[in-house]
């Protein structure tokens, strides 16, 4: 995967999640809201008496280890893509990473569209460290054989 055809795909992925602009992306985004409609319906409980009252959801704090930095800029730069603020509170490690955020934001649209970027990142990364070891290092990245004893 070259690093153009890494970026279309990046594209792709946020296109899902921010708006459609193919047939394939506007199926998707549609199932999508409709997902998500369904789940603001559930949410929303109707009360028995009395006028009708409009369920907001809480932010709640999330904290993220993640050790490989890659993964936290690329959380971090999502976040902030969408309004919000990542943080880390004093003494924490640096692989830690606080977020508040509404739950249902996080399981529906943030943390899926984390997932498939950082999977697309990934293979790329795994691509491209191959290539550059077996052209400049040498032949030969294989991992190392496993032997008995």
């Amino acid at each position: 995967m070259t690093e153009q055809q890494l970026r279309e795909r990046l594209r792709k992925i946020a296109a899902l999640f921010e708006g459609a602009q193919t047939a394939g992306e506007r199926e998707a985004a549609v199932a999508a809201m409709e997902r998500v409609k369904e789940a603001l319906k559930t949410a929303q409980p109707e009360p028995r008496q009395g006028p009708r009252l409009v369920y907001e959801e809480p932010l709640i704090e999330m904290q993220f280890s993640l050790s490989d930095q890659w993964q936290r800029r690329l959380l971090s730069a999502l976040c902030r893509r969408y309004g919000l603020a990542p943080f880390r509170y004093r003494r924490q490690r640096h692989t830690t990473l606080m977020l508040k955020v509404k739950r249902s934001f996080l399981d529906r649209v943030l943390w899926p569209e984390y997932c498939q970027l950082r999977d697309a990142l990934d293979q790329y990364l795994r691509e491209a460290t191959d290539r550059i070891i077996r052209e400049e290092v040498f032949n030969d990245a294989s991992e190392a054989q496993e032997r008995p004893g």
